[in-house]
């Protein structure tokens, strides 16, 4: 009986330190994360072999695993940056981004768990200042709002791309001008839409005005070839025609024949 303590407490402390070792062990990694393993007695950052996937890991109790979420994420920002002309604009933007998975080794070996504010945000912002400062305020406000999204994301993803870091899309979501400048660019576009207008007006005034001239011409072109046509012979075939239609009708009247001054017959009544 006396025995029976004696046997049990280094059970019980081999129980206590096997819990202790499985614990320290034992590493769970879940959906959308992957493990980067440090081996204290070895290397360090292993960078040579893929990161430890999804599920359940077994790693020796003096290692460590950092975990990394390896799914797309999203960075807001909201900067004040300046146009071409010296004005501040401020643009609200957001990045797509996710850490290469296969180089995540490297990545923690070079950036650490900090690399959005180590280098994406920078990354972004830089190529903000540089895109807007080569536009004028007007062509932010209008026309030009995909062309700076395209570029702030091609200067980003250049400079993210030793980073280990996978740059997906940038969206510009919008862009806020000084309310006077506002303003004037919204009157300026108004003024030159009513020009645009006005001209628009001009033109179809003056086309309508060419097309009555053409229709004039054509007229006046038609009676001259039509009165050169008509000879004083015609004129009298033309007119014996219609006196002997005349003749011919159901009313009465009175025909002197030869009597005007052409010779053509006169019609002098009905009765």
């Amino acid at each position: 009986m006396e025995k029976l303590p004696k046997i049990g407490i280094p059970v019980i402390i081999l129980l206590i330190l096997t819990i202790v070792i499985v614990a320290k062990s034992a590493v769970t990694i879940d959906s959308g994360e992957a493990g980067v393993l440090f081996e204290t007695f070895g290397e360090g950052v292993v960078t040579d072999e893929p990161p430890m996937g999804e599920g359940f890991h077994i790693v020796a109790p003096w290692n460590k695993v950092f975990v990394y979420e390896v799914r797309q994420q999203e960075l807001f920002e909201k900067m004040k940056v300046l146009s071409s002309n010296g004005l501040e604009i401020q643009i609200d933007a957001s990045a797509w981004y996710e850490p290469v998975y296969n180089d995540l080794g490297n990545l923690h070996q070079s950036l650490g768990k900090g690399y959005l504010q180590r280098v994406i945000q920078p990354a972004i912002r830089s190529a903000a200042r540089s895109v807007v400062g080569r536009y004028t305020p007007e062509q932010l406000y209008s026309s030009k709002r995909d062309a700076i999204q395209d570029e702030i994301y091609e200067e980003t993803k250049l400079i993210l791309s030793k980073q280990y870091v996978q740059l997906n899309e940038v969206l510009v979501r919008d862009v806020t001008l000084p309310n006077t400048i506002k303003d004037a660019i919204e009157r300026k576009l108004k003024q030159e839409q009513e020009s645009l207008e006005y001209e628009f007006r001009l033109v179809t005034a003056a086309k309508e005005a060419e097309k009555v001239i053409i229709e004039a011409k054509g007229k006046a072109e038609s009676n001259r070839i039509l009165s050169a046509s008509l000879t004083d012979k015609i004129l009298q075939d033309k007119g014996i025609d219609a006196t002997i239609k005349l003749s011919e009708s159901p009313n009465s009247k009175i025909i002197v024949i030869g009597s005007g001054e052409s010779g053509m017959p006169l019609i002098l009544g009905n009765n």
